[in-house]
Formats: C-alpha cells, sequence, structure tokens
C-alpha cells in the first residue's frame, strides 16, 4: 500500500488537513498503518484515514 507522503509522518510533526482549514494546526499523536490520531486545535483528536486524505506538513507556523 502507497501512503505517500503520509508514511514519513511521526509522532509530533505539525499538520493540516487540506479540506479542513477550520480545524487549524495539528499535531500527530500516532500512525499506524495507514491510520492517523491528530489533535488539531479547534476540532481535538481525530483519527484520519491516510489513504483517503494526504495531510499537509507544517513546517513554520
Amino acid at each position: 500500500m502507497n501512503q505517500g507522503l503520509n508514511g514519513l509522518l511521526e509522532p509530533g510533526m505539525l499538520v493540516r488537513h487540506p479540506q479542513e482549514p477550520d480545524w487549524g494546526l495539528g499535531q500527530v499523536q500516532s500512525r499506524i498503518g495507514s491510520r492517523i490520531t491528530v489533535n488539531f486545535e479547534h476540532q481535538g483528536k481525530v483519527v484520519i484515514d491516510g489513504a483517503q486524505v494526504m495531510l499537509m506538513q507544517v513546517f513554520d507556523h
């Protein structure tokens, strides 16, 4: 299974959800296979299917 850039995500990395900009900045909590748990500043903890959504890594915020 090709996870694309989501396969490089590790706990502590900062991301944004491309279809949900109102969720704000998120911090990766865990990644198990294609399931990525992210804690977003305005949405809380969300489990994302990395096979369906390509999160955008944030390097400066």
